[in-house]
């Protein structure tokens, strides 16, 4: 969605003005008169990739990065021997961290062969002092990093590159914000789907997470804000939007006027021609009776839920500041399979976190096993510098193995049970694209966020079909159309 403005209407001769958004097309117009004068002396169009890693909610980041050097007159490549370069990054995990360390060594052997190549960094990982001085240090070709919360100062910044005349790497790294700017251009991966920012940061605090840190304290938009952008991209074809937040369950707390993600999530409803709605991620602690009858009654939210899980062992909840416990989880879950039978719930679940023992394994796998989870996302502790858990006891390698392979044995049986009971349904499937392994079939969705591969045309991509589904192969379907 490229906001539709005449660029060539805004006068630079004078100052870039102080109100945001206009202050950041100010610096798109002036951006793009440096981008047309590389095409008159490169005799091309320049090319720009931006590499996404993490979270959905970065991938959401990564589509407002790619429209504003859409608008400034880059041509978009998946190919990172380009003019300019971007990498959106995660600090979730420390292997998130050694992949963008390891890509930035080949993207150094790039700038060498092309020195008018610009190189950017941005994201969580940007957040870390230790990140930024490693990089200072040991990857001086780096043109620019910035961090999670000025995202929205990009055109200004990639003007502050344009100007800077070899004169070394540009840091501007804030520490929190509580500034929401909204209007600004986005490129979307997809035509039909779309995630939305509904709120951003967390209050949480989960011992092992960096994410407080990094993203910030909690910050919901307005429902007026919220209803707008859907609207207009409805208007724009997309037919499922996903609402994104850190913990979707406590938007709102901040507003002027509270309102509840219950209802906002109504209000999202009435808007016409919206066919689905999803939301990640819920935090079990916040998730309301109110939602849980929402989703109940809704005719467009989809029949999926993800709730993170992290433990099935109380004792280590306690220590992961979970803020709830593993008899407390167990209810939740019973009440919304009572209330929505057809709902597939989904989990994430880490493994050797510090202090784990077998005795907390099997408790996990206990929950896997009762709640009998659609699917899971299952992974090792990582510890991250900065956060209360890093200077726990760490669990022994071998130990954290053996954990981890019994859990994910156990997740993976419970989600072939629960995918094998839809075998003969019809069911409704939003078709996304073309598989990749067969290109003679198209992939689909259902609402439960199942995929199912059928033979169709691809004219349907985007549309809504029914489709029975004929053969379960373990976490995905074969079908026909009906």
């Amino acid at each position: 969605m490229i906001q539709n403005i005449d660029y060539s209407k805004i006068d630079l001769t004078l100052p870039p003005p102080a109100k945001e958004p206009d202050r950041q097309y100010y610096f798109i117009a002036k951006c793009r008169q440096q981008v047309e004068a590389f095409a008159r002396e490169w005799g091309r169009v320049p090319k720009a990739c931006v590499v996404n890693y993490g979270c959905q909610m970065n991938a959401r980041d990564s589509e407002k990065l790619a429209g504003v050097l859409e608008s400034v007159g880059y041509e978009l490549t998946e190919d990172e021997n380009a003019d300019f370069v971007i990498f959106n990054t995660c600090t979730v995990r420390d292997n998130a961290n050694q992949r963008v360390y390891g890509r930035l060594g080949v993207l150094n052997g790039y700038k060498r062969r092309n020195p008018g190549m610009k190189i950017a960094l941005c994201g969580c990982m940007m957040q870390e002092n230790s990140v930024i001085e490693k990089i200072r240090e040991s990857y001086r070709f780096v043109d620019l990093i910035f961090g999670t919360h000025n995202l929205y100062k990009f055109a200004e910044l990639l003007d502050s590159v344009f100007g800077n005349r070899g004169q070394g790497m540009i840091i501007d790294i804030w520490k929190d914000t509580d500034r929401i700017v909204e209007d600004l251009p986005v490129e979307r991966k997809y035509p039909y789907k779309s995630g939305i920012n509904i709120m951003f940061g967390c209050n949480n605090f989960c011992s092992y997470c960096i994410v407080p840190y990094v993203r910030g304290r909690e910050r919901s938009r307005s429902p007026k804000d919220i209803l707008r952008e859907i609207e207009g991209l409805v208007a724009e074809g997309v037919v499922e939007i996903m609402l994104l937040g850190q913990n979707v369950n406590s938007y709102g707390k901040g507003l002027e006027d509270p309102i509840t993600f219950a209802q906002l999530l109504q209000e999202i409803e009435k808007i016409e021609g919206l066919k689905r709605i999803r939301f990640m991620t819920s935090h079990p602690k916040d998730l309301s009776d109110e939602l849980i009858a929402v989703m109940r009654d809704s005719k467009k939210i989809c029949r999926h839920l993800h709730l993170p899980l992290q433990s099935g062992s109380t004792r280590i909840l306690q220590a992961m500041n979970r803020r709830y416990t593993k008899e407390q989880y167990l209810k939740l879950v019973e009440k919304i399979r009572r209330e929505i039978p057809d709902i597939a719930i989904t989990t994430d679940i880490i493994v050797g976190f510090p202090g784990e023992t077998m005795e907390d394994v099997e408790e996990t796998i206990d929950v896997i096993r009762k709640v009998k989870y659609d699917n899971a996302f299952t992974f090792i502790y990582s510890r991250r510098t900065g956060t209360p858990a890093a200077a726990m006891e760490q669990v022994p390698e071998e130990q954290v193995k053996a954990g981890f392979d019994r859990v994910l044995k156990a997740v993976q049986d419970t989600a072939r049970e629960q995918a094998a009971k839809y075998q003969g349904c019809v069911m409704e499937a939003l078709v996304e694209e073309i598989n990749e392994h067969d290109p003679s079939l198209l992939t689909g969705r259902l609402s439960n966020n199942t995929l199912v591969h059928f033979p169709g045309d691809p004219s349907l991509i985007g549309s809504l079909v029914q489709v029975c589904l004929e053969e379960c192969r373990g976490f995905y379907y074969l079908g026909h159309m009906v």
